[in-house]
């Protein structure tokens, strides 16, 4: 009987002592970049702690180096409270700017001020913290005050480490950085896409923003992401330098800014920042990763301290941002895609460019003005540059080697997916194709809006499933989805007796989706959620609001003459009309059930713009609470807001705005006394 607990004992320490030797190679191999093991003894290391893990359950943790390949399925992110706020730094575009910022600086602290230039990587901002040496928590920037938690995907990252190296760390700190998608890894996705037949994700920061949200954490483990952090915040102690923070936190096992690389520097007022600048404006093309300007700090805390920060950005930290990269090659022609609205959008086909690190093939022209406006023609020399270093566009045309005879391009008059004359409403930019019940595009589009999380939230259906039932045969539109069978479904395509089980299991507990969501999920053009909600708290049933005329939609707060209009052309077609029968007829939520909890008419039709961060509620409690007490919730202040509530860090700009307007800026509290 003495044996059993010593063996215990004795698996115990095997299983901890292979968890530190593949954290250490792990940081050899991803941080300092000097493997001293192979990759097959390495995984012959992780295939025998995993063994151990199983067959010892009781010894598993979160910050085993076997969650680095994921596995878990995280369905909702939930959105936290930062301890500290996560400000975003103002930008400059010139170097007179920052000559500026250096002379105001310097003249706030009345003395000598050291500074420190890093990079600016172009990333997802992430804040990790870690207690007693381990990996507890990782949230994104969100809106500053409030992010959300993606812990176990963060987990899957090599470079950033699980359990600390050394003993000197704080017991209670937050890193900060960003997590990026490494060029190579980029173009390696894309080519693996693209050989599939899909479609190229656009850029490394985009795609690394949208695989941190995936739900599937072993996806993002295979998708490679890299981290680079380099601020720490803590109650407790800690170097007064943002300098010496960095590189102490490089010896916790932080893969930082490296010194040896030029990537973070201590500087002397103007002529080494320019000096940085000026490196790495020309450098940065040859980095494995893209960044888009250098972040100039103030290095001596107590000096950030003095200078404090805007309600938005610290006073002691700025961002110059690098002009955007430009590159002229040619217009071989213009395509146009059909968006589920039936919007036409012009897209520039060219000669594949290299454009700030990526091959561009593609450039928006957004709408027939803007074609207008550059006098555009096939096989003309145009300009080409990234806005804000992510999205393509056109700037302009080589007018003189425009070749002779070249042809002007004209929008084109009828829908190119299903050949429908498309149409043009007076006043607005966009052509539209009207054929909303015929054309694929706008099928399929419609169908998933309808299914996305913010409407009927469908679990187990995604693009592809839809354009698999649609090329079968079986959706038509989004009344369709609940005529679906397991006998329809199973031996289809990637569809087995799990995942068709999965799929009809959302689809049938969508039925209890509010009716709303189920109003915003039906894609009437220019209700989005907010109108859907005003619009079903006012009618409160499906068959009122298809039966509502003109002035009774004018009725409704925050309802135009353009809403109105596209509600009543809606519902005046005879297949939408049908369509919404069957939804009702297939069981979903048409009318507005009773509330719970408190509700009341006392802030019946009172415009609310809510700014700040709140003490007592979050910032959607508050606005579901004026909503429930008849109120609307509005995004900018204008003479028809009635109140702004405003709780702390509230934007300097929207008090000013408040004020010059004289409207009533009314504090947490004071809400509260409103709805008492």
């Amino acid at each position: 009987m003495q044996g059993k607990p010593m063996d215990l004992q004795g698996i115990q320490e095997q299983i901890e002592h292979l968890r530190k030797e593949l954290e250490e190679h792990n940081y050899r191999y991803y941080v300092l970049d000097t493997p001293v093991i192979s990759d097959t003894v390495f995984d012959e290391k992780l295939k025998e702690l995993e063994k151990l893990e199983q067959e010892y359950p009781q010894f598993q943790t979160d910050n085993s180096p076997t969650k680095r390949v994921g596995g878990t399925v995280t369905k909702d992110f939930p959105t936290v409270k930062h301890r500290f706020p996560m400000l975003s730094l103002s930008n400059s575009y010139s170097e007179e700017e920052i000559q500026e910022w250096i002379d105001r600086v310097q003249k706030a602290v009345g003395e000598v001020v050291t500074f420190v230039c890093e990079l600016k990587y172009d990333g997802v901002a992430i804040g990790i913290r870690y207690v007693n040496g381990q990996l507890v928590q990782a949230i994104t920037r969100g809106d500053g005050s409030q992010g959300e938690e993606v812990t176990e995907n963060v987990r899957t990252i090599r470079t950033i480490p699980l359990t600390l190296k050394g003993d000197d760390y704080p017991e209670d700190f937050e890193i900060r950085g960003e997590i990026f998608l490494p060029l190579a890894r980029f173009q390696a996705l894309n080519d693996a896409r693209e050989a599939a037949g899909e479609e190229r994700y656009m850029n490394p920061r985009n795609t690394a923003s949208g695989t941190l949200k995936l739900q599937d954490s072993s996806i993002v483990s295979e998708r490679m992401l890299d981290c680079i952090l380099y601020g720490i915040y803590s109650n407790e102690d800690l170097p007064q330098s943002h300098f010496e923070k960095v590189v102490k936190a490089q010896a916790w096992g932080f893969k930082t800014p490296s010194v040896d690389q030029r990537f973070i520097e201590r500087c002397q007022g103007k002529e080494q920042i320019l000096d940085f600048i000026h490196h790495w404006d020309t450098e940065r093309t040859q980095l494995p990763f893209e960044i888009d300007g250098v972040v100039i700090k103030v290095d001596n805390e107590t000096q950030q301290v003095e200078l404090g920060s805007t309600a938005k950005s610290p006073r002691w930290a700025i961002a110059y941002k690098f002009k955007a990269e430009q590159a002229v090659t040619r217009l071989e022609r213009v395509t146009y895609q059909v968006g589920r609205t039936g919007a036409i959008t012009p897209v520039a086909n060219l000669d594949p460019v290299l454009l700030a690190g990526t091959i561009v093939k593609r450039a928006s022209l957004h709408n027939a003005d803007q074609i207008e406006k550059l006098d555009l023609h096939i096989e003309d020399q145009v300009y080409v540059e990234k806005g804000g270093e992510i999205i393509p566009k056109i700037t302009g045309v080589d007018m003189d080697n425009r070749p002779l005879g070249a042809q002007a391009v004209q929008f084109i008059q009828n829908c190119p997916e299903c050949n429908t004359p498309l149409v043009r409403t007076e006043g607005e930019a966009q052509h539209y194709c009207p054929n909303r019940a015929g054309c694929p595009p706008q099928i399929k589009g419609a169908i998933e809006h309808f299914i996305s999380r913010r409407a009927m939230d469908i679990e187990g259906m995604g693009p592809e499933t839809i354009e698999l039932l649609y090329r079968q045969g079986l959706i038509h539109d989004i009344a369709d989805l609940y005529t679906l069978s397991y006998d329809d479904l199973i031996g289809l395509e990637r569809l087995a007796d799990k995942s068709v089980k999965n799929l009809l299991a959302g689809v049938e507990k969508s039925k209890q989706v509010p009716f709303e969501r189920v109003l915003f999920g039906l894609g009437i053009r220019h209700v989005g959620e907010t109108v859907a909600k005003r619009l079903a708290k006012h009618f409160k049933s499906m068959d009122a609001l298809m039966m509502a005329d003109k002035e009774a939609l004018l009725q409704v707060d925050i309802i135009g003459e353009v809403i109105a209009a596209s509600l009543m052309h809606y519902f005046e077609e005879a297949a939408n009309r049908e369509m919404v029968q069957r939804l009702m007829t297939y069981g979903l939520q048409t009318e507005v059930e009773a509330a719970d909890g408190p509700h009341s008419d006392r802030l019946e039709g009172k415009k609310f713009v809510v700014s700040g961060v709140f003490h007592t509620f979050s910032r959607d409690e508050l606005k579901a609470t004026i909503e429930s007490h008849g109120g609307i919730n509005v995004s900018s202040i204008s003479k028809k807001t009635d109140y702004v509530v405003a709780g702390d860090n509230m934007g300097p700009s929207k008090s000013e705005k408040a004020e010059r307007l004289g409207i009533p800026i009314i504090s947490e509290e004071e809400f509260k006394q409103l709805i008492a």
